[in-house]
């Protein structure tokens, strides 16, 4: 299975390209693998100097192209975007948490909360100007999606990261409503999105991936493994259109590398979940004997310590494990 050739051809190169990274939590290996073969890789808010490296992933730095945390949705893609450029100011402002406050679109961004609100907010401005730099300066955007669920707010529709009362903030169906979304919604958000990242960068172009990383949990009343396979195949389905539809959109299987039925689970550790290190490096090594940096690409990044821990990254989802062991 080690030796299946053909998994991806490249559609265009990235060899110059600057190139930013957002999504799931897989997409942190993918970001990984980008800086370390010396890719020209954005990061716009890249950790501060004296800032320790063991705190570097607890802070959100180094985890994509900007704090933003996980995006594990195209509407969350989209509703980043808009927020970054001004077209959209969510009402709600901040989540209480532990005497502090968080927050509610990036509420695991901070080890500890935030003091106050002015200084969630003049954090949040810092972000949402770098993240709209990012849009302004990539040549590339790399975007793994990884859910169709999610959580909504009644008020004015913003979508959260996370569902409310987990990290953060405290649960009220009258406030909140879950949202499963359909092929339709999943494809009108990232035309959405493009067309708006275009009129900010007119030569940008999207590369799309699927996380191969299953539902830990599900808000539907379907059976994890059987909401899990509703949601993946609703994003690669949607992934697959726009990259047959756009010249400037490509798609990369790592969905397929890792999940597909001829790789027989050898990817996954024993919770049938979390993606092994070798996985990873199958992955990339797939889709590195299609892309390769030019010799004049640098990382644009502080540099990371080589003992970094391939197996380090951040994903929201293990919060919903709090609430029971229900499959």
């Amino acid at each position: 299975m080690l030796e299946i050739p053909g998994w991806y051809r490249k559609k265009w190169s990235i060899a110059d390209a600057t190139i930013a990274t957002a999504g799931s939590c897989f997409a942190q290996h993918i970001g990984r693998f980008l800086k370390q073969s010396g890719f020209n890789f954005l990061d716009v808010e890249p950790p501060p100097r004296g800032l320790r490296k063991d705190r570097w992933l607890g802070n959100g730095y180094g985890m994509y192209s900007a704090r933003f945390g996980n995006v594990y949705t195209s509407r969350q893609l989209l509703q980043l975007l808009k927020r970054a450029t001004g077209d959209f100011t969510p009402k709600e402002a901040a989540w209480e948490k532990d005497g502090g406050v968080v927050d509610p679109f990036r509420p695991t961004i901070e080890m500890q909360p935030f003091g106050s609100v002015a200084e969630l907010e003049a954090s949040r401005k810092d972000h949402l100007a770098a993240v709209a730099r990012m849009f302004e300066q990539a040549d590339v955007f790399v975007f793994t999606l990884g859910l169709t669920e999610g959580w909504i707010s009644e008020a004015d529709g913003a979508a959260f990261p996370i569902c409310p009362g987990t990290h953060g903030g405290a649960f009220d169906a009258a406030q909140y409503r879950f949202a499963n979304l359909q092929y339709p919604a999943v494809c009108q958000d990232l035309e959405t999105f493009m067309t708006k990242a275009r009129k900010l960068n007119p030569n940008m172009r999207f590369l799309y991936t699927v996380s191969p990383v299953p539902l830990t949990a599900t808000a539907t009343d379907q059976q994890v493994v059987v909401a899990s396979c509703y949601s993946k195949s609703v994003l690669r389905a949607v992934a697959g259109h726009l990259a047959q539809k756009y010249d400037h959109v490509d798609y990369f299987p790592s969905f397929e590398i890792i999940s597909s039925h001829v790789m027989r689970g050898t990817f996954y550790a024993p919770d049938m979940r979390t993606v092994v290190e070798p996985g990873v490096a199958h992955v990339m090594a797939q889709f590195f004997s299609e892309h390769v940096p030019s010799k004049k690409a640098k990382v644009r990044e502080q540099e990371p310590a080589e003992e970094d821990d391939p197996d380090d990254i951040a994903c929201d989802e293990v919060l919903l494990e709090a609430f029971g062991e229900q499959p």
